[in-house]
């Protein structure tokens, strides 16, 4: 792998790890200062954490309990 290379994968993986940075952030964030969820808190930032970029996305889905 050259040098190119590198830089090229480097640009292709680039806006995946900033989606995937800004998903978590925003979900964990949520999750701490969210006073009710539809289940236990613990389980939902399990969820947020281990799935990567679809456990922000189900946590907002169908985690948060609109007050």
């Amino acid at each position: 792998m050259g040098n190119n290379d590198l830089t090229e994968a480097i640009l292709l993986l680039a806006p995946v790890l900033l989606i995937w940075f800004i998903l978590l952030v925003a979900g964990l964030v949520d999750l701490i200062s969210c006073q009710r969820t539809r289940g236990p808190k613990w389980l939902w930032g399990l969820i947020v954490i281990l799935f990567s970029i679809i456990g922000p996305v189900v946590y907002f889905i169908f985690g948060r309990e609109e007050a």
